[in-house]
Formats: structure tokens, C-alpha cells, sequence
């Protein structure tokens, strides 16, 4: 696997594989890599003639200062993860070969709606910055596919936007969560988990199940309401949000009948951690 650290040598990477034909497909993380990345890099290694993986913990998207600072860094596990994978590169910047004109030097986007509910809601100007270091990372990498999570579902909304705003030519794919054995949706954030929250954050995806066993059979409202509070009656558990809402415009929905796809999206903080998670409830 080729590592660069520079916009000029990667892009030289990137325009040599076009230039034989060949597709490219990029997932850009912020580290600290687990399986539910890994399916991400398989799913593009199947679909692309090359892989890029992007390393770069973006500070504009953390509205959290102490979240910045304790987010995990084990970037040589992480190189030997995306080794045994055989991922063909790594592009691993500073924040400065990101934004070499400053943090403050950013475009605004208007994503109506979309940026306005659930984590919009709950995390002021974080979209700003997933927009404005996905869009500067598929201008350096110039990629033919990006490879994004379900988990992150209202994020994948907000690109799916972004994409279509700049009208960049890349073909964005969303992949499927990967979960734990026990349900627990795979994220960074878990390692921060001690034992006791580990064991209480199942409830989370548990509760997920449940509402899609009673889709249908229901009402919106009764489902958020009975979602609420499984969550909210967990000790040490506070829930941010339960919605029930239409999966492509994320308006909220009285009735099933209303919306041609649903999805049940969730934020909870245990033992001091915040984590999400949704499913999707019907599909067109």
C-alpha cells in the first residue's frame, strides 16, 4: 500500500490510474478503523479497479472541542489493518494540506431541510464541516466512486446533496451497517466505552428491532413514543432523539402510508459516550 501525506503526490497517483482506465473508489475516514470501515474498503475493491482510504480527523466537524481532543488515533494499527486488506493507498494529511487557507476558509452550502433535524439539531455547524472536508477531499482525490455508511444516514443524506450541488462526477454508494455480535452498530466511539455502558448500549439496536417488528402494525406516533422511552428507562442512558421519518427527505411522517421509504433514527449518550444508529424500516 502507497501512503501519501501530500495533495500533489496523491493526485499524481490518482490521474496515473485514469489514465490507464481505471476506476477509483474512496472512503474517507477519520481513523481508528474497525470492521464496519474494512466493508467499506472490501465493497470498493470490488466495484473499483483501485481503493484510496483518507485518514484525517477533520476539526470544523466537531462542535465539541474535548470530542476532538480524546477522538482515538492509532493510525499504525490502522495502516496494518488497510495493509492485510490490500488497499492500494492511504492518503493521510495534515490539517494544513487540507485547508491550506485556513479552517475559517469555507464555502456555504444550502441543504434545506436536510441539515435540520436529529443531529442538526443537536450538533450546531457540524454539517458545515462534513460538507466542507468532503467536498475538499473528492476535489484532491478526484475519485470515480465514494463509499459511505448507512450508520451515519443523515451524513450520507447530506453528501448525496453536497454531490449534487457541486455536481462533482462521483458516484456515491451507501453501504450497510456492520454490527457487533450482539447488535451494537460498529463505530470508533465504542473502544470509550466502559464495560457497563457496553452492556447498556445493546439496548439501542434491540430497541431498533422491536420498532421494526411493530412497523405497520402501530402508529408512527405510538412506535417514537414506545422507542423514547425503552431508552430513556436504561439507567445512566439520555436519549438525544428517537424519530421515525421519511428516509429521503427526513421529514417526519404521521402515517406509513405517507412516505415510499422509512427509517428509524436514534442518538443516545451512555456512560458519557454519544452514539446513533437507525434502520431502515420500509423500502421501496
Amino acid at each position: 500500500m502507497e501512503i501519501y501525506k501530500t495533495v500533489q503526490s496523491l493526485q499524481k497517483f490518482v490521474q496515473k490510474q485514469k489514465d490507464d482506465g481505471l476506476t477509483v473508489g474512496f472512503v474517507p475516514t477519520m481513523g481508528a478503523l474497525h470492521e464496519g470501515h474494512l466493508s467499506l474498503i472490501r465493497l470498493s475493491q470490488a466495484t473499483c479497479d483501485r481503493t484510496i482510504c483518507s485518514i484525517f480527523v477533520n476539526p470544523t466537524q466537531f462542535d465539541d472541542p474535548s470530542d476532538l481532543e480524546k477522538y482515538p488515533r492509532p493510525v499504525e494499527r490502522d495502516i496494518a489493518m488497510l495493509e492485510s486488506e490490500n488497499c492500494h493507498a492511504l492518503f493521510l494529511p495534515s490539517v494544513k494540506e487540507v485547508y491550506p487557507d485556513s479552517l475559517e476558509a469555507t464555502e456555504s452550502y444550502d441543504f434545506g431541510f436536510l441539515e435540520k433535524p436529529m443531529e442538526g439539531a443537536h450538533r450546531t455547524g457540524h454539517f458545515d464541516g462534513v460538507a466542507q472536508v468532503v467536498n475538499r477531499l473528492l476535489e484532491i482525490v478526484q475519485a470515480t466512486h465514494l463509499f459511505m455508511g448507512q450508520k451515519d444516514y443523515q451524513q450520507f443524506k447530506i453528501i448525496d446533496r453536497l454531490i449534487e450541488l457541486t455536481q462533482r462526477p462521483v458516484q456515491l454508494v451507501r453501504c450497510p451497517i456492520i454490527r457487533e455480535e450482539d447488535g451494537l452498530a460498529m463505530s470508533s466511539r465504542n473502544v470509550r466505552l466502559n464495560p457497563e455502558a457496553r452492556a447498556k448500549a445493546v439496548h439501542i439496536s434491540q430497541t431498533l428491532r422491536k420498532i421494526k417488528a411493530g412497523f405497520g402494525h402501530k402508529s408512527i406516533i405510538e412506535l417514537k413514543k414506545w422507542g423514547f422511552e425503552q431508552l430513556e428507562q436504561v439507567d445512566g442512558m439520555s436519549v438525544d432523539y428517537f424519530e421515525i421519518v421519511d428516509a429521503d427527505t427526513l421529514q417526519n411522517i404521521d402515517d406509513v402510508s405517507e412516505s415510499q421509504q422509512v427509517i428509524a433514527c436514534v442518538a443516545v449518550r451512555v456512560g458519557g459516550i454519544r452514539l446513533i444508529d437507525n434502520m431502515l424500516l420500509k423500502v421501496h
